[in-house]
């Protein structure tokens, strides 16, 4: 009889024994020295909480908006790349997880199951990321066909004009398509359930692109055509462009410095998220939860601030909150339940995170989200508005006087 499932740590055990070595390293891996990919989650770890007792505990909710959506709990399932290679149709089951638990699902551009195949096996309207591409006229259609499913925001990701290099990707041998070499068809082949799942859907390649985009007709043509598409010369002009395109709601993933976070509330989006792609892009950057408190005071009153990075339980998304955070998102916990044990797997990490954040909420003394503040964290544990600008501005004083 196997050990129950009690926190995200489980599901991320049982996804690494039944995922394949190069799934699993694509999710779960940061760029270069992954300093801030662990900086995501570690940082969390020093804030502590204020417990207080005798006090009303009853009449307990987690529920709130997000882009005045009704949501179960201050979570959306986070854009990720390949979802549908960490379980055979991947995508639709996180969305149908997603939809019944009353949380926000985010389909990535990248996605194994397309828009249209999500679309198919929902019920509720999903969100849609985008990657800016040079194919203009290829995200055109990208957008209408998002508008065409019904998806009732977009998301576009600002921090992929170019890639961060990750180490474990290039050892592993990931592209499109994978290589097969001697190391993962051994790995494979100790992955059972994985290969019986994939054997068994039709889908295995990005739904969103092949047969869609112009020359790409099938896996082959695909890995010269991603090298190429991402756009570096993506600005704030092609914002105002995709809002117009796009007409509906507007979120914009990927925002980690105060200037950038008023250029965003600048072009009338309506949510930011702040966001160092999971330690994936820039490595050395700050935490996504240690840049939060300065961008939630610089833009807060003005567009919705979000977060994502290192949450890994309901206390960390109860800290975010505290800190001015109005949603935050997660990747990796989702990925480790898909991985894990499918569409159940994605139920109970949601389930595990909103029993977290319950309880730690009524431990603080609130029965309700929206009645969380800082007031629920120990002063001096937590970051503050200037608290690492102040040591960064420094650092650059030095070098340039040391220059």
């Amino acid at each position: 009889m196997s050990a129950p499932i009690t926190c995200i740590e489980d599901l991320r055990v049982l996804a690494k024994k039944r995922v394949p070595r190069m799934f699993y390293d694509y999710a779960d891996s940061g760029s270069w020295t992954e300093s801030t990919y662990r900086a995501n989650e570690s940082d969390f770890h020093s804030i502590l909480l204020r417990q207080r007792v005798a006090v009303n505990m009853e009449g307990r909710s987690t529920r709130t908006t997000m882009i005045g959506e009704d949501v179960a709990m201050p979570v959306a399932l986070a854009p990720t790349g390949l979802t549908g290679m960490q379980h055979a149709d991947g995508e639709i089951l996180a969305a149908r997880a997603a939809e019944k638990f009353g949380v926000p699902f985010t389909l990535s551009t990248m996605s194994i199951c397309s828009i249209e195949d999500v679309a198919a096996h929902t019920t509720r309207p999903f969100w849609f990321q985008l990657y800016v591409m040079r194919d203009r006229d290829f995200i055109e259609r990208l957008i209408d066909r998002a508008k065409a499913a019904g998806c009732s925001a977009l998301m576009l990701t600002l921090d992929l004009q170019i890639l961060g290099q990750r180490h474990k990707d290039i050892k592993n041998g990931l592209s499109a398509p994978p290589k097969p070499t001697l190391r993962n068809l051994v790995n494979l082949a100790t992955k059972p359930r994985w290969c019986l799942g994939m054997l068994g859907t039709r889908r295995r390649t990005f739904g969103n692109i092949v047969g869609h985009a112009k020359g790409v007709g099938d896996l082959s043509s695909l890995s010269s055509w991603t090298a190429e598409q991402f756009d570096p010369r993506l600005n704030w002009g092609d914002v105002e462009w995709i809002k117009k395109r796009w007409g509906g709601k507007l979120i914009l993933k990927g925002i980690l410095d105060v200037e950038d976070a008023r250029l965003a509330a600048d072009s009338g989006a309506d949510a930011l998220v702040v966001s160092n792609h999971g330690g994936r892009q820039l490595d050395g950057a700050p935490s996504s939860i240690r840049a939060l408190p300065e961008i939630v005071q610089a833009v807060g009153s003005r567009i919705e601030v979000w977060m994502d990075g290192g949450i890994r339980s309901g206390q960390d998304v109860l800290k975010a909150v505290a800190l001015g955070a109005r949603g935050t998102l997660i990747g990796r916990p989702f990925l480790y339940g898909l991985g894990a044990m499918g569409e159940a797997g994605v139920t109970r990490c949601l389930e595990i995170i909103q029993r977290e954040l319950d309880l730690t909420m009524a431990f603080c003394g609130r029965t309700r989200i929206d009645q969380v503040d800082r007031s629920i964290l120990l002063p001096g544990t937590y970051p503050t508005p200037g608290s690492w600008t102040a040591a960064s501005d420094s650092a650059a004083v030095y070098a340039l006087k040391s220059a």
